[in-house]
Order: C-alpha cells, then structure tokens, then sequence
C-alpha cells in the first residue's frame, strides 16, 4: 500500500518566515496598500522585504 503524499510547502521558494509572508499578504488584501506601502510599513517594523517578495 503507498505511503499518502504530503502536501507541498507553498514556502518552499522564499527565504523569509511563513509567519512574515502570512503578515504581508493580510496587510497587502484586508487594507488598500500598495506593495510598495506594504513594503515600507514592514520596513519601518524592522522586517527588510523586497516589494517583489508580496507580489509573488
């Protein structure tokens, strides 16, 4: 009987923190920011994330 798969890590490609990327993309859909407004509010927090990072 074959072992059940695991699902993918949709992480898998990006060098931040799940819980990071979770935090940007709630920022970028609950609110009407730009990514580069989302990029400067995680900036200004600490966090150094490239705009390019939220739109993929």
């Amino acid at each position: 009987m074959p072992r059940p798969r695991k699902p993918a890590n949709p992480f898998r490609y990006f060098h931040s923190s799940p819980e990071v990327l979770r935090l940007v993309v709630m920022l970028y859909v609950r609110f009407p920011l730009s990514l580069r407004n989302v990029e400067d509010l995680l900036f200004e927090r600490g966090i150094d994330l490239c705009h390019e990072t939220v739109r993929l």
